[in-house]
């Protein structure tokens, strides 16, 4: 069979040749572009002809699978897979698609961590007035995450990987999980309950669920005025789960304290009206939430470990 891999994984080329031995032992032929493209017409070409294909983020066009009829596996070095286009139920039929969930638990979980403490400490603002020399404006009172109630909405992997982080600060932890109480969850001595209850007790609310159609906008205009005003929103899962327009005007208009946020709808750069840019009290990040050396390296073990699973007939980590 013919393996391509579309776009960079962010590893060394010497990695990618090294993980792509295996394949290659096999008889099968691999294919490798280490440069990145978005450009539809490229990644048709790219496409061509390609029995497996392996793409990570970048968005994946309808076209490079319909005109493809040899096209067997979409394998995404991702957790979503929002971003392939394989609507068509004869696709679906015909193509699986399979993802590469947990590279990222520790790194997300970390980033959701990090963005409360920017929040809460100002640690980012902070930076910015100490280099103001002579005209620093002045300190700042922050506050402390210990002793205060985080909200999860999602307790999948990495809701619960962060979880363990804000429990190791001494925080108290509820959630709404939208499906099923997690064993796990319980045995951090995490409390579940609606979604009403837990956005009016959380100081922290932090999301951890994919982008579907139920979870599309679930933090909305309304959602924001039963939370506290001292709260604060960290959401380093999707952008479309959030409506961002109501919530830079809950900032602005301090219905809600403060804002971490490393996923909008679209990927950066973001258009410079977009009105979370220029909300008060935010740290935002260009959604690297996933992007550390070691989920990198992680990610790539578990693709090319997709692929030769399922080279040898024994998929794994399907989606559809």
């Amino acid at each position: 069979m013919l393996v391509k891999l579309l776009e960079p994984l962010n590893i060394p080329d010497e990695m990618v040749e090294k993980l792509a031995a295996p394949i290659k032992e096999k008889g099968h032929e691999f294919v490798y572009y280490n440069e990145k493209t978005t450009d539809k017409d490229e990644l048709i070409e790219r496409s061509k002809d390609a029995d497996v294909i392996m793409i990570a983020n970048n968005p994946y066009p309808k076209e490079a699978i319909e005109q493809n009829e040899n096209l067997k596996y979409i394998n995404v070095a991702f957790t979503g897979v929002d971003h392939v286009e394989l609507d068509d139920a004869n696709t679906k039929e015909k193509v699986l698609l399979s993802n590469a969930a947990g590279y990222a638990n520790t790194a997300v979980a970390e980033l959701a961590v990090g963005l409360t403490l920017d929040v809460f400490r100002k640690i980012t603002e902070g930076d910015s007035d100490t280099r103001k020399a002579e005209n620093f404006p002045g300190a700042f009172q922050g506050r402390e995450i210990k002793g205060k109630t985080v909200g999860f909405i999602g307790t999948g992997k990495i809701g619960l990987e962060t979880a363990k982080l804000f429990k190791a600060f001494g925080a108290n932890l509820i959630a709404y999980n939208g499906s099923s109480e997690k064993p796990e969850a319980l045995e951090l001595g995490m409390e579940y309950m609606d979604l009403d209850d837990m956005l009016k007790q959380s100081d922290i609310i932090t999301l951890h669920v994919p982008a579907t159609k139920d979870t599309h906008h679930l933090l909305g205009k309304e959602e924001f005025e039963k939370m506290k005003e001292s709260a604060v929103l960290i959401n380093c899962a999707r952008g479309p789960v959030v409506d961002n327009d109501a919530l830079a005007d809950a900032l602005n208009n301090d219905v809600i304290a403060g804002a971490g946020i490393d996923v909008y709808d679209m990927e950066p750069p973001i258009p410079g009206d977009y009105k979370l840019l220029n909300a008060k009290n935010t740290v935002l990040t260009p959604h690297v939430g996933f992007l550390t050396d070691e989920a990198m390296e992680l990610r790539a073990k578990i693709a090319f470990e997709n692929t030769i699973k399922f080279l040898e007939g024994n998929p794994q980590n399907l989606m559809n």
